[in-house]
Order: structure tokens, then sequence, then C-alpha cells
């Protein structure tokens, strides 16, 4: 089958502030991938990957075609063909398991769809992310959209608010560099929607929903307008405080046996946490100056590094 990879995707910042209206800043990780492909030789994780796309493929029958048309005679042959989708992205860490899919789902059968390589207006932005919303909303219950528009765009993308989005270049990669962002794997995966409707309940509680407005989407978006601009002590300064916040208020979703080394990091200065994706498990975002005094420090712990500066 012709087509090509749709890449994993890491929200850098954002998540639950975005659903706020707080900037968000989301990149393509081509560490893991997924593409559609045809069985050749059957497995138990080909049967399983085909049966989760014939089901997908019935709730996406249920969205209005002024919203999506789809080749549906080219997707129900590729099913009868016992398609699936081989992916390397871990479900349940918190880097777009689902948005590749989407992704790639879009591009094989979206008929009259908006080409990634074409100049992309606000109106076209704003039309993708609407569409893969509703696409992706069979995996979490509801979906910003976010995930496979990165995915499928496989561009950094600057989130000002839920209707302005743009793409953006990030400060230039130092290999050589001694800082780093980085993953570090809890050894568990986490589901979205349980997440996600905490911090609703949440966020009708007059104490947290302030804290949301007049704290968190304020650090936010000072952390994510000071990474742009690749002033990385800078960046720093105002990443501890929020790292804070985060350990404070969204306790439940980190597991509870990584609190000790969040607290860890922010005695220390050697690095900060963050969540990554809805949290629960997964993966944890980790930012540090000294890439070698951190991995001395999570000694233990697997670490994947994103950027290097």
């Amino acid at each position: 089958m012709k087509g090509h990879f749709f890449f994993a995707k890491i929200l850098l910042f954002g998540e639950y502030g975005i659903i706020n209206d707080s900037k968000g800043l989301s990149i393509p990780y081509n560490f893991f991938m997924g593409k559609l492909k045809f069985t050749e030789a059957e497995t138990d994780a080909t049967r399983a990957s085909h049966r989760s796309l014939v089901d997908y493929t019935d709730y996406l029958k249920t969205l209005s075609t002024d919203l999506l048309q789809l080749d549906w005679k080219r997707l129900l042959s590729d099913l009868d063909h016992k398609l699936y989708f081989d992916s390397s992205i871990p479900q349940g860490y918190g880097v777009g398991s689902s948005g590749a899919l989407v992704a790639a789902f879009y591009d094989r059968y979206g008929l009259d769809k908006i080409s990634p390589d074409a100049p992309l207006t606000a109106e076209k932005f704003t039309q993708l992310k609407i569409i893969f919303a509703a696409m992706e909303s069979y995996f979490h219950r509801q979906s910003s959209g976010l995930d496979p528009l990165n995915s499928y765009l496989s561009l950094p993308l600057l989130i000002h608010s839920k209707d302005k989005i743009e793409t953006t270049g990030l400060p230039e990669q130092n290999p050589e560099g001694k800082g780093a962002v980085f993953l570090l794997d809890t050894g568990r995966s986490g589901e979205t929607a349980p997440m996600v409707s905490l911090f609703k309940e949440n966020m009708k509680k007059e104490g947290f929903s302030k804290m949301m407005r007049e704290e968190f989407t304020q650090m936010n978006d000072r952390c994510v307008e000071s990474f742009l601009k690749g002033n990385m002590k800078s960046f720093f300064g105002k990443m501890k405080p929020f790292s804070a916040l985060v350990l404070k208020y969204f306790k439940p979703m980190i597991p509870a046996e990584f609190h000790p080394l969040w607290r860890k990091g922010l005695e220390t200065n050697i690095y900060f946490f963050k969540l990554c994706g809805s949290g629960g498990g997964g993966y944890m975002l980790g930012f540090t100056l000294d890439l070698k005094v951190a991995k001395k420090a999570l000694e233990g712990y697997p670490l994947d590094v994103v950027y290097h500066f």
C-alpha cells in the first residue's frame, strides 16, 4: 500500500490549559510513528488492530456528511483486504496514538480533503481542527482535534486559542548542548477520558477554576513565549513555579509514586516536570539545563530525549 507514516506528537505546553483558551505548543515526535497497511501474515496484533478499524469505521458512518466525506468504496474494500494500523506509538502515553490513526484515515480516505502541502489559511486550520475533533472523539469521548492536526501537518503548532492556530518555528536544536527536553516513562498507560472528566469536575469548584484563570493560564503562556524565544535560563525561571503549580493542583493526574521524584526536581533545580497529555500514567515531560546531571539524579528511570538545546 502506498502512503506515508504519521508521527506521534508531544504537547510541550497546553494540556488542560487549551480547554481554557491558554496557549499551547505541540510538536511532531518522529521517534514513534504509524502507517495503514494490509496484513500479509496475520498475528494477534494485526487481527486486533483490524477489528478496531472495523469498529472505528462504523463510528465514522455516524458523522455528518456536511462535515466529512469519505471514499467508502475504497475504505470498505481495504477492510476486506485486512487493513490494519501498524504503529509503534504507545497507547495511553500522551503522545498521540489515536491522532496518528485519524490523520492516516483522513489522508487515505478523505474526499475533497485539505492538503497539508497547500497554504493553510486560518479558516482551513479551523476546518481541519473541527473535522479531526469529530473523528477522534470516538477514542476520547471528546477531542480538541489538535493531535491529528499535528500528525497530519507534521509541523510544530502554536495554539493561541481554540480558534487561532498557526505553524511555528522552534529555537534551533543544539545536539551538543547540555540542556534537553525529555520523556520519563512511568511504566503504565493512562486513559484520557477519566482524566478529562476529573478536570471538568474540578472546574466546577470556584477555587480551582480561579486558579486556572488567574495563575495557570498566565504561567503556561509565559513558558510558551519564553521557550519560543530560545532564552532557556529565562524559561527555566518561569518553568519552576509552573511545575510546582501542576504538582499542587493536578496530583490525581500524576501517579502517586512519582510525586516525590517531581518534588525532588523542584527542590534541587536539576529538572522540572509537567504533564505529557492528560496524565494518569504514560510519560511525564521533563526539562533540564544539564541532561548529564539529570540522568544521574533520575538513575533507574527510562528517559528519552525529545529536544536538545
